[in-house]
């Protein structure tokens, strides 16, 4: 596994260079009946992300009728809800850049939790022609985390971290008393590229924990990311990465021309 972690000065220049590193990775694929796979995150941190990649500059930048859109998780939720993942990015990323409905394969929360699951397993399964036992492996996946180490919906305790048996789980989550659905840590960790986008000092002490405590992934969810053939990089604001001692860090500088 490559892993580089770099720290921006500021939230803003955090989004500015999540979405430089995204528009970089977007390859357009030379088979046409091929195309590239972006899986997003959830939250409200990639609002400003989105933001950048359709303004004027970025957007034309990209073929984005090249791309397929997916998620990495999903709240139990109708695509209409406050609270949906994909409500969000459709707001801020998808109808702004008048994706097409085809290119759009979300995770249909309104069903119930463990159908959704299996539902957006077979999703992936066509999307991707995988056999029964294959995984799918995005060309680049976002990931944000949580106070508590956790990311899309792994959350400390819960079985789906040991879940090597499905693409989509539907684990039960205590401090929310309700399900969320997720992909498992064996998709996330077949993925070629994976950009984890964390902010502020409320982050910072899992950051530390993940990056440079003990190998705890029960307790610090986000460590089970790991893609064996694949890059990750961090990018970090300066409060997320506060906290760090040990670890070996690069500071984003703005490319000349963006």
């Amino acid at each position: 596994m490559s892993r580089r972690i770099v720290v921006c000065p500021t939230k803003e220049v955090l989004f500015e260079a999540a979405a430089q590193y995204v528009v970089q990775s977007i390859i357009p694929p030379s088979d046409p009946a091929s195309f590239f796979s972006l899986a997003l995150s959830g939250g409200s941190t990639p609002r400003g992300l989105f933001n950048l990649l359709t303004a004027d500059c970025l957007r034309s930048r990209v073929d984005w009728s090249s791309l397929r859109f997916f998620w990495g998780d999903e709240r139990p939720v109708a695509p209409d809800h406050a609270d949906s993942n994909f409500l969000m990015a459709k707001e801020y990323l998808l109808d702004p850049l008048h994706i097409s409905s085809n290119q759009v394969f979300r995770i249909e929360g309104e069903r119930p939790p463990q159908e959704a699951a299996a539902h957006y397993q077979s999703v992936l399964q066509e999307a991707f022609l995988l056999g029964a036992t294959e995984i799918p492996r995005f060309n680049l996946m976002l990931l944000g985390m949580g106070p508590d180490a956790h990311t899309a919906s792994l959350f400390p305790g819960t079985a789906v971290l040991e879940d090597e048996t499905h693409l989509v789980d539907a684990p039960w989550v205590e401090k929310f008393q309700t399900h969320r659905l997720t992909l498992t840590p064996m998709v996330f960790n077949a993925a070629q590229k994976i950009v984890f986008v964390v902010s502020g000092l409320d982050k910072a002490q899992a950051v530390e924990m993940v990056l440079e405590g003990p190998y705890l992934p029960h307790q610090y969810p986000a460590q089970l990311i790991r893609p064996a053939q694949g890059e990750m990089v961090w990018l970090l604001d300066q409060d997320a990465a506060s906290l760090l001692k040990k670890t070996s860090v690069e500071v984003w500088k703005k490319e000349e021309g963006e």
